[in-house]
């Protein structure tokens, strides 16, 4: 018994660990954007902190939500990447929301050092679309 639960304890520790690499606060590559990723579970997610919009209007609405119940939630907060696995290069598997556009895209998460990562976003391979984020210390 005790050996299944090692067993089980180190099967689970390189996914903790890839999911600690990322968790932090993340710039992104436009408008000034900041993510914070954090474990959710066994897996990621993030949420947007800040941006220039919020910056300039820090009550700004989710007006252009494809769902139209949605579309009076404040963006401060917002979960915008949910869903991810992790896997041998990254995260996969993953959901971005847009609040620009109020669409969601398939995305998946890769470090690019332990200061940088990128993110694609993909409307359906390969149109796809690459961030490159940077930590914020």
């Amino acid at each position: 018994m005790l050996a299944i639960m090692l067993g089980l304890a180190l099967a689970v520790a390189p996914q903790a660990n890839a999911n600690d690499a990322v968790a932090g606060r993340w710039k992104t590559e436009t408008r000034n954007g900041v993510i914070e990723i954090q474990r959710c579970g066994a897996s990621i997610c993030g949420r947007l902190i800040t941006s220039d919009g919020l910056r300039t209007n820090p009550d700004t609405r989710d007006v252009n939500n494809a769902d139209a119940k949605l579309r009076t939630r404040q963006l401060r907060g917002l979960q915008i990447l949910y869903g991810f696995k992790a896997v041998a290069k990254g995260w996969s598997g993953g959901k971005i929301y847009n609040a620009e556009d109020g669409k969601t895209y398939n995305a998946e998460i890769t470090l690019a050092g332990p200061d940088q990562l990128k993110l694609k976003g993909c409307v359906f391979w390969p149109l796809c679309k690459t961030q490159t984020w940077t930590r914020i210390r």
